[in-house]
Order: C-alpha cells, then sequence, then structure tokens
C-alpha cells in the first residue's frame, strides 16, 4: 500500500519548503518533472534526501524515488485545487503559518540571528520565500479535504472488517488506563495577590522611567517566554488567554499595560507588533503562591474526602462534581478524557507523571491518598485519583477497541479514495517526468507516459 499518502505528502511539503528554497549554490538546479503547471526541481529532491540522511532515515527501496513520488501526489493536489474556485486560502491563513514557522526555526536554532546564519538570508528574504510555498501547502490541504471528508464508515462495516480479518492483522492495543480524579487548589490568601500585583506594578513604573522591558523580564518573569525577554510571538485571539487577549489587543504603541489576571498567574503585557489579527506581545508573569498552611488544609479536606468515598458515604461521581475544581472532569464524576483520542483511555506516556505514578500502585476502583502536582497552567493543586480500569497489551476487539478499529478502518478508506482520485487524475493531468527517473520503481502506476 502506497505511503501514508493522506499525511506524507504534507510533511514531505512542510520539510522541503523548509531546505529547497535555501538550496546551496552547488545544487545545480532542474527541473525533473511537470504536473500540469507546477514543477519539481532537482534541489528539491537532493536537500529532501540530504534531510532524511541527517535524521537517519533509510528506504528499503530508492529512497530518491521515493521522495518524488511524494512531491508528485503533492504536486498533482495542488493543480487540481488551483481550478477549484472554493478552495482560498487567505493573506491572514499564510501569515499564521508563516510565524509559526519562524518560531519553530527560532525555538530549535535559538534566536533569530542563529535562523539567519543557519539559511544564510535575512528573516525578511526567508519569509518572502516560504510565503508561496505555504500558500501551496494550504492549497493542498484544502484539496485532500474535499476528496476525503465525505468518506465515512458504519458500525455495520467495521464489524464486518473485524469479522472477516485474520487475528494477526488486527493491531496490538498498548496497555491503558481510565482514571477519574478530584483536584482541590489550595487558596491564594488576598495579601499575597496584593503583593504580586504591587511588584508587578513597580515593574511598569521602572520600565516607564526608562528600563528596559525585556530584561526585567528575563531576570523576574516566572513564564516559559523569560529567556526571550517575555516575547511570546505572533499570536490570535484563540491562542491567548481570554483576559489577557483583551488587553494585548487594545495596547498601542510601546505602552505597558496595567496588571491583568489570566488563569495563569499576574501580567503587565507590552505590544511588540501587530499583524492583522494576531499580535506579538511580550510580558512579565508572577504567580501568586500557597501558604504551607493552605497547602497543608488542601491535602487535609482532600484526605476527609477520601475516607468518606472509601466508607460510602459518598461517591467518587458525587464527590467529584461537587468538590472538585477541575471543569473539564468534574461534571463526568471525575473521569478524565484524553485530549489526544477524545477518550477516557490513556496510554502512560500521555498521563502526568506525578498522576501516571500514583495508578501504578493502585489497584481497580482503589482510591489514592491526596498528592501534589503541578496543573498545565503551571499551578499547585492537589489530587485524589481512582483507578478505574487497566487493561494490557492485547488484540483490539470490537468490545474494548470499538472507536480505535473506527478510526482505523476509517482512515483505510479514505486512503483507498485519495488512491482512486489519484489514479484518475494522472489520466487527465499533463505530467512528464525526466528521463532519469523513468526507471523508478512507482507505487503508483502512469506517471510515465
Amino acid at each position: 500500500m502506497f505511503r501514508k499518502v493522506l499525511t506524507a505528502f504534507m510533511m514531505i511539503s512542510c520539510l522541503t519548503s523548509s531546505y529547497t528554497l535555501f538550496a546551496q549554490d552547488k545544487i545545480v538546479d532542474e527541473i525533473v518533472a511537470i504536473v500540469g503547471g507546477n514543477i519539481i526541481l532537482k534541489s528539491d529532491i537532493e536537500e529532501m534526501y540530504k534531510n532524511n540522511q541527517a535524521q537517519g532515515i533509510t528506504s528499503d527501496g530508492d529512497m530518491k524515488c521515493e521522495i518524488l513520488e511524494d512531491l508528485l501526489v503533492e504536486k498533482l493536489l495542488l493543480a487540481e485545487a488551483e481550478l477549484d474556485t472554493n478552495i482560498v486560502v487567505t493573506d491572514s491563513q499564510i501569515n499564521q503559518q508563516l510565524d509559526q514557522r519562524m518560531q519553530y526555526f527560532t525555538k530549535n536554532l535559538g534566536s533569530e540571528k542563529a535562523v539567519e546564519a543557519y539559511f544564510k538570508k535575512p528573516i525578511i528574504e526567508i519569509k518572502a520565500s516560504l510565503q508561496e510555498v505555504i500558500k501551496n501547502q494550504l492549497m493542498t490541504q484544502q484539496m485532500q479535504g474535499t476528496i476525503t471528508n465525505e468518506v465515512s464508515i458504519t458500525p455495520a462495516e467495521v464489524r464486518y472488517k473485524v469479522r472477516n480479518s485474520k487475528p494477526e492483522d488486527l493491531p496490538m492495543v498498548e496497555p491503558q488506563v481510565e482514571y477519574a480524579q478530584i483536584s482541590v487548589y489550595p487558596p491564594i490568601s488576598i495579601e499575597e495577590e496584593n503583593r504580586i500585583k504591587a511588584r508587578l506594578r513597580d515593574f511598569k513604573k521602572r520600565i516607564e522611567d526608562g528600563e528596559n522591558f525585556a530584561t526585567l523580564a528575563v531576570l523576574y518573569s516566572e513564564g516559559p517566554s523569560a529567556p526571550n525577554g517575555g516575547e511570546l510571538g505572533y499570536m490570535g485571539r484563540a491562542q491567548l488567554d481570554p483576559t489577557y487577549a483583551a488587553v494585548a489587543f487594545n495596547l498601542r504603541g510601546d505602552r505597558v499595560s496595567n496588571v491583568v489576571k489570566s488563569e495563569f498567574g499576574y501580567h503587565i503585557i507590552q505590544l511588540v507588533d501587530r499583524r492583522g489579527e494576531q499580535v506579538n506581545t511580550r510580558h512579565i508573569i508572577l504567580k501568586p503562591k500557597p501558604t504551607p498552611q493552605a497547602m497543608e488544609d488542601a491535602s487535609t479536606r482532600l484526605d476527609s474526602l477520601a475516607s468518606l468515598i472509601r466508607r460510602d458515604k459518598i461517591s467518587f461521581e458525587d464527590a467529584a462534581m461537587r468538590f472538585s475544581a477541575d471543569k473539564n472532569s468534574r461534571n463526568g464524576g471525575g473521569i478524565t478524557i484524553n485530549p489526544y483520542t477524545m477518550s477516557s483511555k490513556w496510554k502512560k506516556q500521555e498521563i502526568d507523571p506525578d498522576v501516571s505514578k500514583v495508578l501504578d500502585g493502585l489497584k481497580e476502583n482503589e482510591i489514592s491518598d491526596p498528592f501534589q502536582t503541578i496543573d498545565d497552567k503551571q499551578r499547585t493543586v492537589y489530587k485524589i485519583v481512582k483507578l478505574i480500569n487497566r487493561s494490557k497489551e492485547h488484540r483490539a476487539n470490537l468490545q474494548d477497541d470499538y472507536q480505535l478499529l473506527n478510526d482505523m478502518y476509517l482512515q483505510e478508506k479514505q486512503q483507498d479514495a485519495l488512491n482512486k482520485w489519484i489514479g484518475e487524475r494522472q489520466a487527465k493531468t499533463y505530467i512528464r517526468i525526466d528521463d532519469s527517473y523513468v526507471n523508478c520503481n512507482f507505487k503508483f502506476e502512469n506517471w510515465i507516459k
């Protein structure tokens, strides 16, 4: 079966765009393929090949032929997308993807100067080179969606496929757990909140008196952006905490905001730049700390609650709905939902390490003692957890793994639909491939005409 075309061509495009546009002059460019009005250059293939080698990626076949075929599929989708008037890519979409790409480069290479040194171009030229590539990627992604989004699968089809599969053809399922939790946050005193706000107001005054915002952020901010002078990069409203976004999008010039409270802590914010519906801001964040007594009280409260549950004075489900501070799980009786799969089943590596360690020591339906951990917003939280179910490694079956099997067979149907579309479009699209690649063992026939 063709290599995961549903996703592979987009990854190839992403990686290739990051490298081919900056190919070294040593590579003599020439057109090796044309699909519709789109070309594939020798440098596209050579740079992707070098990238694969650098990452230790190997192939049982001819890797350059495989890279070419992935690019042919991408260009075939692009050629069709250019004819489809329903496929529209906006400047806002391009800019958002461009900013994310530049943030990725900066994060991995260390700084904008390092990015410029690596690609041997100034940032403005790198961005200009990437714009057309990103536009093409978004168009091919939309085109793929028009082909596969209408594909569906029924429960009857899933059952039929399972019952007519050999046991060894069904996937192995890793050990998984289902668990419920009750979370309690130690209260923060008014004195502590006032102390934090006063400190941020002092920082604001110092900045207005001439001190550098970024320097103070490096020295004092308690967020992950501190080493970068508190700068967050370009983000839309949906990517920011609502209260933070409301202030950030109303800032003008280099003015510093008043103190802002978000779910993450307290901030002062400065606008760096605005681009359409995205802002780049820097901030200093301070996080109020609970007192040792407040932490002890939270643990004691949970311990008492766990004792009541064990003595059947209250069910875990009712206790979670009444007392848990975790809004994502309390309405479901404390049952946690895996954001990666939207199911209640978790692989070990997907769970908070502190929670996973506690679950390892529980039997099914057993409730833990209170323990301290850190939530996704880096706040101290106390929890008790209940192990609902622990499965062993096993072959997928309808009773325990229906959603997994449904997704797997749906992807197969989508793959079949895409394969069929590729075969049909090959016949209707002008395609020319250089003679040096005519002996490639392509997965799809009809590239060579």
